[in-house]
């Protein structure tokens, strides 16, 4: 918005950036946060050496973030690392996701003959356009489903699970009767993003996630932007149903358009379900992932009896989030039952021995309009997938409500050079 020319004021009540999802530092701020009184042992290193995101998130390397952070310029501010495996639980063990042919080739997950009905199905998905018929297969890619599409190729129910929820990163199964179309384009950017660094498709900023609002934020400020920490917003004016300003310590910010998250308008919002998250402190790398600093782990609904998926994110000292030799794994799902706790059991099992282990179970809201009548634009809150896709669709929808047109990559990035010039691109 401001890179658009608009007038931003920025009013957090929080004294850190990022909200929800922000990274705690230093490490007694956490042990506060979830009412640990005694704080944490010496063995933890110190402090301020740690940086733990609240909710878990990895960058597809050719995702829809990676894209809004280059065109925006905010890479300048971050450094990035690549993480180095992503794993699939089948039948109470964990296997690499294969990244290469050859790995692909080696990989346990299938037999030899599944192997090559797999490869023939990449290869289809790889050429397949939707703009060109010839691709097509006698796929229609608005009207057959992702289950006729598996049955083409003769793909058994080990391969569909790990394709669907390991590569096109599915919590649930309900998209095998939905047209393909989506699955192809989401196995796709799970392939491409794949092939820019090798080792997996996910990139995690050194410091942390907290690192991304401050990145916007600087750029928000390039451009004029205001920002205010440990600003409670005491009451949203309206005016014939229309937001006109946010009153603040007794001061009143006029506005015409108000973004927020659902925290700021509980009366604006509906529930729509749970997540569970637990952040466990490792002083070991996680066991079968060949001692990996940086990890994912899909343990997808079929193996555990469920109806939506349980992921581990792992990173590490490596990455400027823990002390030295320390691990992060924060295990989380989509709540089903009255006992979260139990339903993640699968993941923290082979997270053992895990030194602490901080349990947070978040409600997730949605607005229960549009924001055009009341100029009020409410995001969702984060959801229990691993990366920010879902996210960055809720932005590009956000905008489109806000602005009456959709969010134009390319216009954004012709605005940047107007200020940074060719030279620096």
């Amino acid at each position: 918005m401001s890179v658009n020319g608009k007038k931003v004021l920025h009013m957090d009540r929080n004294p850190y950036y990022g909200g929800e999802s922000s990274s705690i530092t230093p490490l007694e701020e956490l042990y506060k946060r979830f009412q640990l009184l005694e704080g944490p042992p010496e063995a933890m290193g110190r402090g301020r050496d740690w940086n733990v995101d609240l909710i878990p998130k990895f960058l597809m390397a050719n995702g829809q973030l990676v894209k809004m952070l280059l065109y925006t310029e905010v890479t300048r501010y971050l450094d990035f690392k690549v993480v180095e495996g992503s794993f699939v639980y089948k039948g109470g063990k964990i296997y690499k996701v294969p990244s290469t042919e050859t790995e692909a080739l080696a990989s346990n997950l299938m037999g030899m003959f599944e192997k090559r009905r797999f490869r023939k199905f990449l290869v289809f998905v790889a050429n397949f356009d939707e703009n060109d018929p010839k691709t097509f297969e006698g796929v229609d890619p608005q009207s057959t489903s992702m289950r006729e599409v598996y049955r083409k190729f003769d793909l058994g129910q080990d391969v569909i699970d790990f394709t669907g929820h390991a590569l096109a990163l599915y919590r649930t199964d309900d998209y095998l009767d939905q047209p393909c179309l989506e699955t192809i384009n989401r196995i796709k950017l799970y392939s491409e993003s794949l092939a820019r660094y090798g080792k997996s498709p996910y990139l995690y900023p050194l410091y942390g996630l907290g690192e991304l609002p401050q990145g916007f934020a600087r750029l928000s400020a390039i451009y004029g932007g205001t920002y205010m920490l440990n600003k409670p917003v005491d009451d949203i004016i309206m005016e014939n149903g229309k937001v006109v300003g946010v009153k603040s310590e007794g001061e009143v910010a006029r506005c015409k358009q108000l973004i927020c998250d659902p925290s700021y308008i509980p009366d604006r919002v509906r529930k729509a379900g749970q997540v569970i998250r637990i952040i466990c402190i490792l002083s070991h790398p996680i066991k079968n992932t060949n001692d990996a600093n940086s990890c994912q782990i899909i343990i997808p609904q079929n193996q555990v009896n469920r109806k939506s998926d349980i992921y581990v994110c792992m990173i590490s000292y490596a990455h400027n989030v823990a002390a030295q030799g320390k691990y992060i794994a924060i295990a989380s799902t989509t709540v089903e039952t009255s006992e979260p706790e139990k339903e993640v059991e699968p993941a923290l099992e082979l997270l053992e021995p895990i030194d602490q282990k901080f349990v947070a179970i978040s409600d997730l809201y949605e607005p229960i309009d549009d924001g055009s009548e009341s100029q009020v634009f409410c995001s969702r809150s984060y959801d229990a997938t691993t990366h920010f896709e879902t996210t960055c669709n809720d932005i590009k929808d956000i905008y489109k409500r806000m602005a009456g047109s959709a969010f134009d990559f390319e216009n954004m990035k012709r605005k940047q050079n107007d200020v940074f010039g060719e030279a620096d691109q």
